[in-house]
């Protein structure tokens, strides 16, 4: 039986069919949940999707925040259930409080649509258990707020406790420490800025994202 993952949707997100067809791709069964709906019953994971949540009006996340879809995924994560947020989703999930820091604008000001190369820093999270240390993976940036920043004790406890998930070989966007994607406490809730769902096949330029994706299906898996 295949874990069902629901890819959150709210006014603006546009990634939602990416991350669809690349979980399905992948042997998982995915379903769309609008930022309208209260229960996520029958679901053994999430994506929240990347794009513009209403229009990323006031800052990226701000409004998402309050959707009435937040109070059960606060809920499915404390449950223990596998969150991924990209991109957008990496705003929200650190406007709504599961992941520390913000993001902030690119340094230079300038939108980021490009390959960037990413070293697995930790495989104690969702997304990367079924990567290797250090292994290096070559996925798509598309952002101009994915600047990552925290303050020096929030950045002390995610090297500390080993939640730094993903770090740019090459910072492209002036993140702090180099970060692509952090995790919560618990590993289950992972935000990063990097497209996967854009990277599950060669014809698209690389297929890097599948250990990313297959991580989060395997984890999802275990819930069904």
């Amino acid at each position: 039986m295949s874990a069902t993952i629901g890819v959150i949707v709210y006014p603006g997100t546009n990634c939602e069919h990416d991350a669809v067809l690349a979980l399905e791709s992948l042997g998982a069964t995915a379903q769309l949940v609008f930022h309208d709906q209260s229960s996520l019953s029958g679901l053994d994971g999430l994506v929240i999707a990347g794009g513009f949540a209403h229009g990323d009006y006031l800052r990226p996340g701000a409004i998402a925040r309050f959707s009435p879809v937040m109070a059960a995924i606060e809920d499915f994560a404390r449950s223990g259930g596998p969150v991924v947020g990209i991109c957008n989703g990496f705003q929200v999930l650190c406007e709504s409080g599961l992941l520390p820091g913000a993001l902030q604008k690119n340094k230079g000001l300038r939108f980021l649509c490009e390959d960037a190369t990413l070293r697995v820093a930790s495989t104690s999270s969702v997304l990367t258990a079924q990567a290797t240390l250090d292994q290096e993976l070559v996925v798509p940036i598309n952002h101009f707020s994915g600047c990552y920043t925290c303050d020096i004790d929030t950045l002390r406890q995610l090297r500390e406790e080993d939640r730094i998930v993903l770090r740019y070989v090459d910072n492209p966007n002036g993140s702090v420490d180099d970060i692509a994607g952090i995790a919560n406490e618990t590993g289950n809730v992972v935000g990063l800025m990097p497209h996967p769902e854009r990277a599950y096949r060669d014809l698209l330029g690389s297929s890097d994202g599948v250990v990313l994706l297959g991580s989060l299906i395997a984890a999802a898996t275990t819930r069904v």
